[in-house]
């Protein structure tokens, strides 16, 4: 099914293989750039506004550029069982949003690679038009086709995030220690080493070159190393919470869950915590034993103690958010239960707490995030 458009993500341009492809609201920022950069440049060479107009079709060659990078991205995660969301072009280039689907080492490297591969094709198409008798103005885009798109494979598979390279070290890792997150430690590291080369080769460039860097060179390199090094830090961030995250087991953090059955009372819920001392919660099943949401134990406190055996436990029913139950046996590590807790899947948000049910469908207890807190410390 492909999933619905959505406004908040800019305009709509179009689907790939269903996939929505939006405009961000911000890309036009980039545009007034490059039309302001580049049309002076050319006014003097071509007649009237025509330099203008050159680097308008210049800003849409990148923009096709920035569309099929991420397309590339997309397809790929398509291809390896990953529900895709989403593309965007915006002000920093563009992103993909897919979730993580059965990812291995591999398929993570096929995906970073599939974004510069899709800008060396287009930088092909560039050449080939190069090769081709074609007047001035159609022959300067083509070369800025093919120049563009290669600077743009070449730099995006440096090897540090959040850069594709980066993705493609961080697999590497992760193939060889087994852990994924130490190897997402390590390629923001070198993240921050690439950002801090990048950024001194950039401006130290003109300078060896007998000039100096401009005012717009500045501001440029200062705002890319400025997101390079964020992303980086983001990455060294993630990575060291959830190599901590990984080392505690779900049964470290569980808590016994009382299991009230759809046409029961509320005095049978509050009977339940008699029974299961430690348990801090009580779920709502339906008669096939499906959970169906937690019992709102402040309403449930607030009942009078007459009325207990009269008002049904649906009375004091709370709508579950999405993601609400997770599948972890008590052994796992509690990776899987902390991102339902954070809200980390598209249209999820951070919840108290969780169910759980173990690999045969039994309601085995609840995770808090305050117990997975604790545990943490």
């Amino acid at each position: 099914m492909s999933p619905a458009a959505d406004p908040q993500y800019g305009w709509l341009l179009g689907r790939v293989a269903g996939i929505p492809v939006y405009i961000g609201r911000s890309w036009p920022i980039i545009a007034v750039v490059v039309v302001m950069t580049f049309g002076p440049q050319l006014a003097g060479a071509l007649p009237g506004g025509a330099g203008y107009a050159v680097a308008a079709a210049y800003a849409l060659l990148l923009l096709v550029s920035v569309l099929v990078h991420e397309a590339g991205h997309a397809l790929a995660a398509r291809s390896t069982g990953s529900e895709v969301s989403r593309i965007v072009a915006n002000l920093w280039g563009g992103h993909t949003v897919f979730g993580s689907g059965q990812r291995r080492p591999g398929t993570a490297a096929l995906i970073a690679i599939a974004g510069p591969a899709g800008n060396l094709l287009l930088a092909g198409v560039g050449w080939l038009l190069l090769q081709v008798d074609l007047p001035a103005v159609p022959a300067l885009l083509a070369w800025a086709l093919a120049f563009s798109n290669v600077f743009v494979a070449v730099f995006n598979l440096l090897p540090g995030l959040p850069l594709d390279g980066g993705f493609v070290v961080e697999a590497v890792v992760w193939k060889v220690t087994g852990d994924r997150w130490l190897a997402m430690v390590v390629a923001g590291w070198l993240g921050r080493v690439v950002t801090v080369l990048a950024v001194v080769y950039l401006l130290a460039e003109p300078l060896l070159s007998g000039g100096r860097p401009s005012l717009v060179t500045i501001v440029w390199v200062a705002l890319i190393g400025a997101f390079l090094w964020q992303g980086a830090t983001q990455a060294i961030r993630a990575g060291t919470a959830r190599r901590a995250v990984a080392r505690v087991r779900v049964g470290q953090v569980l808590r016994p869950v009382v299991v009230v059955p759809g046409s029961a009372s509320a005095a049978t819920a509050l009977e339940g915590f008699a029974r299961l001392p430690g348990a801090e919660r009580a779920v709502l099943v339906d008669p096939m034993g499906t959970p169906v949401g937690f019992l709102d134990l402040a309403a449930l406190s607030a009942v009078p103690v007459d009325q207990l055996p009269v008002v049904p436990a649906t009375a004091v029913l709370v709508r579950p958010p999405s993601g609400w139950v997770v599948q972890a046996d008590p052994g796992d590590d509690a990776s899987l239960v902390v991102s339902a807790l954070a809200g980390h899947v598209e249209g999820e948000n951070v919840k108290e707490a969780v169910l759980v049910c173990d690999s045969l469908g039994q309601l085995i207890g609840t995770v808090s995030l305050a117990d997975v807190e604790a545990a943490l410390r």
